[in-house]
């Protein structure tokens, strides 16, 4: 690489991921967030038995065995929250929300923890406090008012599954199915195409599966910043000397070097553990044809040595085989090599080191699912563990990297707007009310509902909804369309500054607060991404006397909309495991639900692929058909397209933004970057530190975001990267995977030129 100039904040960042780095920046944000004295008993707490559970990511909790079960990013998520910083009425009634829009999101967030209810008062374009049961009694009035399909209920992956469920059972009892929730922005497709594949849409592997891998396959994910907790995983994996295979367009730290920050050896004499073995730096949008190309040589393999395919799983186990095997035939290795951006060699070695490993595991992230084939992604990665046999034995299977701690956990409860037939049966049974039985609008629907002037309201169980859209040219806007907008969360965002008819922003108890019902202190349950449900109690005053739990300001509106309900609302508040009564008896594998939450560490969902059962229509487990390489090859391959890829920084996670630095990348105290290749930025006279203006080219609408600075990055050429959700202006709403309908922030063909003097 060439001698760079200058960039101010652009750096390199040599140090490994975690490591000192990782503690200096756990001291600052406790620096900055709370009382120093009282930051070390909470987050000691973090992910304890009788704590509260990170509402960070939803990597599982090792046995309790160190002393510290907290990341960096953890660190930063529960010091955010239980942050020593509030805003009360006093702040809204001296800043108009035209002021507050002006702000960064990080600066929104940053100014603390709500305190109180608050309304919109459009006269002095203000939030003023507002009695909690005034605020129930509007929103059920004009709810009464609306038709049922015209209402939209966005759910968070950090809700609770007894918030999350009450939520559901709410807007069913209210008449509606539509369900936007933020996994149809990211694991979409896992939901959708592992059911068809495997008969469940959640990944099959335990921690303890790592404990036996023989090869681990990383695609498409960053756990350095997304699923920081996973890092010890791949340490203790990398340190007993298991081949960790890596495919991501970007090199990211955590990947290539990490030090434990609880390795006495690695802290005392400031060394660290390689992460992967291999690194691919895949093409933006190229995984299904690297993915193919993989399989392709296992099926030479088989031809010319034999013994390389698990043919008696395949022939009792599998249907769809030869048709599949057809295709990768026919699929040309021109075509693989273009689109996928790496060469047959490259993917032979990944093959043979494959066919030598007699358990793996393949562990994915949004580089996999937020494109518009992500779900024949998904189903392309179980077809390749199928070839070997790679599911139901230890060490062996596919893990989907969720994101949210509660988001799978969302999705079991309930939260889905294509519940099934029998799901519906057992709530009509169990609460006395007919459920609706058609299919509801997802996120992307729910928005376009909203621009057209179909949904008149919009409720949201935490999250930043608008935000987190695509095509904020169009988003934002739509919400000053809505006759109402409700906001439950613990701090300002900006989707609640984008204020409709009528707004209200209710504040909520925290995961690190103390939740105080009729019955005593509540503990509330989560499912992590390997289907693990356990509990979490708060201990922490609430910032505020005045804020609710989730549940309780779900019961108050559903009271307020339905004063006819089936549903006793008032007692189910009062003892939370009166809801995990009613979970139990509504959602299968929550048997004896109360009693296996008060056992440490919980408990583990059914997962029959595990014991190789495939409840799909064939009761068996389905090889799938992708016969779209050429095109990508065509698409991507144009001259002059380029492939924009969304990232978070280190300092973030989803939209939550903690600070201006990204460490591991190099950048500090700024997001306005594009990361460029040093060969395209060559190619387009593109020096770095120059401002650059981004288009996309797809059909329909052009899009624009200008003015960022091009920076020189290790990544695949013909990809760039910018930071979401500042970037997410440039993706079209439209531009979906079509079975799954998750946007494509991952592959936007875009067109990158020098910014106008």
């Amino acid at each position: 690489m060439t001698k760079q100039r200058e960039v101010p904040g652009i750096h390199p960042y040599d140090g490994p991921a975690g490591g000192w780095g990782a503690l200096r920046a756990t001291a600052q944000a406790i620096r900055q967030q709370m009382e120093s004295i009282e930051a070390p008993i909470v987050l000691l707490r973090t992910n304890q038995p009788d704590g509260f559970d990170c509402p960070g990511c939803a990597w599982p909790d090792k046995e309790h065995r160190s002393t510290f079960q907290f990341c960096e990013n953890g660190a930063k998520a529960v010091t955010w929250e239980a942050t020593t910083k509030r805003v009360p009425p006093e702040f809204f009634a001296a800043n108009t929300v035209t002021s507050l829009l002006q702000k960064t999101d990080f600066e929104l967030e940053d100014m603390g923890r709500l305190t109180h209810p608050l309304v919109y008062d459009r006269a002095t374009d203000t939030f003023r406090a507002v009695d909690w049961e005034d605020a129930f009694a509007r929103i059920g009035e004009i709810l009464r008012a609306l038709s049922p399909d015209e209402v939209e209920f966005y759910t968070s992956g950090r809700a609770s599954n007894e918030a999350a469920y009450l939520y559901q059972l709410f807007a069913r009892e209210y008449g509606t199915n539509n369900f936007p929730d933020c996994s149809n922005m990211c694991h979409e497709p896992t939901s959708v195409g592992l059911p068809q594949s495997i008969g469940i849409g959640k990944g099959t592997v335990s921690l303890e599966d790592f404990d036996t891998t023989e090869l681990i396959i990383a695609i498409g994910h960053n756990p350095g910043t997304n699923h920081p907790r996973m890092m010890g995983t791949l340490h203790e994996a990398s340190r007993r000397g298991v081949p960790i295979i890596v495919f991501n367009p970007l090199r990211e730290r955590a990947l290539e070097r990490f030090a434990d920050p609880q390795s006495m050896f690695e802290m005392a004499t400031f060394s660290s553990t390689r992460i992967a073995s291999t690194y691919f730096q895949v093409d933006a949008g190229g995984d299904a044809a690297a993915l193919k190309g993989i399989m392709k040589a296992l099926l030479a393999m088989e031809a010319e040595q034999g013994n390389v395919l698990d043919k008696a799983f395949i022939a009792t186990h599998t249907q769809g085989f030869d048709a599949f095997a057809a295709d990768l035939e026919a699929t040309s290795w021109d075509d693989i090599e273009k689109a996928s951006g790496l060469t047959r060699p490259d993917l032979e070695h990944v093959a043979i080191a494959y066919a030598k490993s007699n358990a793996t595991i393949v562990t994915y992230g949004m580089g996999v699912t937020q494109h518009n084939k992500g779900t024949a992604n998904v189903r392309l990665i179980a077809d390749l563990l199928l070839m070997r046999g790679n599911f139901g034995k230890p060490g062996a299977g596919i893990c989907p990297l969720r994101g949210h701690s509660n988001v799978q956990g969302n999705r079991t409860v309930g939260i889905t707007e294509k519940p099934s037939k029998a799901f519906l049966k057992l709530i009509e049974d169990a609460c006395g009310f007919t459920p609706p039985s058609w299919h509801g609008h997802d996120a992307v629907q729910a928005m376009q509902a909203m621009i057209d002037g179909k949904a008149r309201a919009l409720i949201c169980l935490g999250g930043n909804f608008a935000v987190a859209l695509p095509d904020s040219g169009q988003s934002f806007p739509a919400m000053a369309g809505l006759d109402l907008g409700v906001h439950i969360g613990t701090k300002l965002n900006r989707t609640h500054l984008l204020v409709s008819k009528e707004t209200y922003i209710f504040p909520c108890l925290g995961r690190t607060e103390l939740d105080m019902q009729t019955s005593g202190r509540q503990s509330i349950t989560v499912e992590d991404s390997m289907s693990m449900v356990h509990a979490s109690a708060g201990k922490l005053t609430p910032a505020s006397e005045h804020l609710r739990s989730e549940p309780a300001i779900v019961a108050g509106m559903a009271r307020a909309a339905l004063p006819e309900s089936k549903v006793p609302w008032m007692e189910l508040i009062a003892d939370y495991d009166k809801i995990r009564d009613l979970i139990e008896r509504t959602v299968p594998g929550f048997e004896d639900f109360n009693a296996r939450i008060r056992v440490p560490g919980g408990f583990r969902l059914p997962l029959p692929p595990t014991e190789r059962q495939w409840h799909t229509p064939s009761g068996k487990a389905m090889f799938s058909v992708y016969g779209g390489v050429k095109e990508d090859a065509d698409v991507f391959g144009a001259q002059d397209v380029l492939r924009l890829i969304t990232i978070r920084s280190h300092d973030q996670y989803n939209t939550t933004i903690y600070a201006m630095d990204d460490r591991y990348r190099g950048v500090f105290g700024r997001r306005d970057v594009l990361f460029m290749n040093e060969e395209d930025m060559a190619e387009k006279g593109i020096e770095q530190g120059d401002k650059v203006d981004i288009e996309t080219l797809t059909p329909g609408r052009t899009l624009r975001l200008a003015n960022l600075t091009a920076i020189v990055y290790s990544i695949a050429k013909g990809s760039v990267a910018a930071y979401y959700p500042e970037a997410n202006v440039l993706v079209p709403l439209d531009y979906i995977d079509k079975e799954s309908g998750t946007p494509s922030y991952k592959s936007v063909p875009v067109r990158v030129v020098r910014a106008a003097a």
